[in-house]
């Protein structure tokens, strides 16, 4: 075993398959063997591998200016112009946007940036975030924090209290609705539950609250129609701001260019990373309005700097990488492209899997979605220590499809964004094949409810 300490991994069951190379929507490991690549690398790779366009924009950007910082009044074209693509793209006012490297930083960055503006207009005490059950939104101290899966955060003492994060209710109402309860009906007890927490805790101590529009490592959840709508009223009510974590969503994955679009938020905040290159380059994005940036200058100004950077903010090739694949995201109206094929995996999930017995709910958005997996039907029972999303996994590798299972028992799927319509039948071929076979193995172990 190489000396790696290998991330979100069980270190008793390392290096068990290695990747040689990649194209299109497929990968080949180091025997050669060949695997669609189901999840896009980890819901980022939109524009399969080997894109040569992207390698080619990075390639030239290194032999031009490998590299340079932006600290001090230092700046190069390409993030002056990536600025200002994405300015032009997302739907916050006057947007204003600091580069990093990841998700996870890109979180931290904004858990800071809101204490620096709101001790910039005197209400230091406008503090507390609001993050939702089952959420995901990095692994750094800030953003590990945000984040509710329980593997995130056992045995890591993430300082919640110190770092003022609330917990909300979780919009699946799959797994959190009550007896009969209806959508509607369960919407409207979660919202109440989140405004009866808003009160309690004062909502003038309340700085924002973050939100994945569909979530990812959680399960690929879509809230309930009227969910978003609902939450926007209560949050605009109490003067809570609204955080959209789009690092999965962002950049066509729900069918649009973003996953507030689909879901019909109206953000204060935005977060990108991932599909923001294709992840040919490691970049992320912290989005925020103008007045919040406009009442941060005073504060620079007299400490001398804004004291918050990373040596690769706004790193050349990474800038270039990012322009290069919005260029061909538009060019290739592959936003268009994702709906279209999206609409079509949706239908065909479920029409395969809706009646499969080891399957409780199918879920999910254009191409990106999740399927339940249940011992029993009926109740929606599950299974302890994701015995059925890990025999699932192993199943969809053993037949050439690499998938991942999360939150447990739900197996994702997101595929890259230029999947065609033929290359969904087969993946969604080896998927069925793949999950008859986990079916068939857990009844054998006895874990299937009569």
């Amino acid at each position: 075993m190489a000396p790696v300490i290998y991330p979100t991994t069980n270190f008793t069951a390392t290096e068990q398959l290695c990747l040689d190379r990649g194209e299109g929507i497929y990968v080949y490991d180091t025997d050669g063997n060949k695997y669609i690549e189901g999840l896009a690398g980890l819901w980022c790779t939109s524009l399969g591998y080997s894109n040569t366009e992207v390698m080619d924009a990075i390639t030239e950007q290194l032999h031009k200016l490998p590299f340079t910082h932006t600290f001090g009044g230092k700046t190069h074209k390409p993030i002056m112009e990536l600025a200002e693509k994405l300015k032009a793209m997302v739907p916050v006012e006057d947007a204003y946007i600091f580069f990093g490297n990841s998700g996870s930083d890109a979180n931290d960055t904004h858990y800071k940036m809101l204490r620096y503006y709101f001790n910039a207009i005197g209400k230091p005490e406008k503090r507390k975030i609001i993050t939702r059950e089952r959420g995901y939104h990095g692994v750094t101290v800030a953003a590990g924090s945000l984040t509710s899966l329980p593997a995130n955060l056992a045995h890591f003492d993430a300082p919640l209290e110190a770092l003022h994060i609330l917990r909300s209710d979780a919009p699946h109402y799959y797994t959190g609705r009550r007896g009969n309860e209806t959508e509607e009906q369960f919407v409207d007890r979660i919202i109440n539950n989140l405004e009866e927490q808003i009160l309690a805790e004062d909502p003038d101590t309340i700085a924002a609250m973050i939100v994945e529009p569909i979530t990812g490592a959680s399960g690929v959840i879509v809230p309930p129609e009227g969910y978003y709508e609902k939450l926007q009223a209560v949050l605009r009510k109490h003067g809570i701001l609204i955080w959209a974590d789009e690092v999965i969503c962002g950049f066509g994955r729900t069918g649009a260019d973003f996953g507030c679009t689909t879901m019909g938020i109206k953000p204060d905040l935005m977060t990108f990373a991932k599909q923001l290159s294709s992840a040919y380059f490691p970049i992320s994005a912290s989005v925020i309005p103008g007045w919040m940036y406009e009442a941060m200058i005073a504060q620079t100004n007299e400490v001398g700097v804004f004291g918050h950077g990373y040596t690769y903010s706004g790193h050349p090739a990474a800038c270039a990488a990012a322009l290069k694949t919005l260029e061909i995201y538009e060019r290739d109206n592959l936003f268009e492209h994702a709906a279209e094929v999206g609409a079509y995996m949706q239908a065909q999930l479920r029409e395969i899997f809706t009646g499969h017995p080891l399957v409780g709910e199918v879920r999910g958005k254009g191409l990106i979605a999740a399927l339940e997996l249940v011992s029993n039907k009926t109740t929606g029972a599950s299974f302890d220590k994701g015995a059925a999303g890990a025999a699932a996994q192993k199943a969809c590798q053993d037949n050439g499809l690499i998938l991942r299972a999360v939150a447990g028992n739900a197996l994702a799927l997101c595929p890259p964004l230029i999947i065609t319509k033929a290359e969904v039948d087969d993946m969604l071929a080896r998927m069925k094949a793949a999950v008859d076979t986990a079916y068939a193995e857990l009844q054998d172990k006895g874990l299937i409810a009569a």
